[in-house]
């Protein structure tokens, strides 16, 4: 059984949290361009991140995680990752009904999340999930689309 866990900034799982992204999300490399975001991040990045939104995981020690960040109109998702050795276990359906569970006591009618355009078993998996597309962006100096967002309603 996997507990969740909202993490603080001096949370010494934060370091846990940081390899956790990065070894899952390492299977980008080469893949999408630009490359991930994920290569500028630090523990004192998802510290700030524990006081400005939330960091969630499930554990212990970290096997997923998410970063939810408070907008006006969404709860963005943000680095959800899940232990690659457990992947189809319903770690990330449960990190999302906890975002889901926070956006609901906010007040916030949405989730948001984006994923790379060329991630389509990342589509997939979020289209399985109620998530559909609602835009399309691009990185600064790139002509043409980089991401997809997606969307879910939070149910009442």
């Amino acid at each position: 059984m996997f507990t969740p866990k909202r993490h603080s900034r001096d949370d010494p799982d934060l370091g846990r949290i940081l390899n956790l992204i990065r070894e899952n999300f390492a299977y980008m490399e080469g893949r999408i361009d630009p490359p991930s975001s994920m290569h500028r991040l630090t523990r004192e990045a998802l510290a700030k991140a524990c006081e400005t939104g939330e960091v969630w995981s499930l554990g212990p020690p970290p096997r997923a995680c998410v970063v939810l960040t408070f907008r006006p109109d969404a709860l963005y998702i943000g680095k959800l990752a899940t232990d690659k050795t457990l992947r189809g276990q319903g770690l990330a359906h449960h990190l999302i009904a906890i975002a889901e569970d926070r956006a609901r006591a906010l007040g916030v009618p949405r989730l948001e999340l984006q994923t790379r355009v060329e991630l389509i078993e990342n589509h997939r998996a979020f289209e399985r999930m109620g998530f559909v597309k609602t835009g399309e962006t691009a990185h600064e100096g790139y002509d043409r689309p980089t991401s997809i967002t997606m969307q879910r309603p939070v149910t009442p």
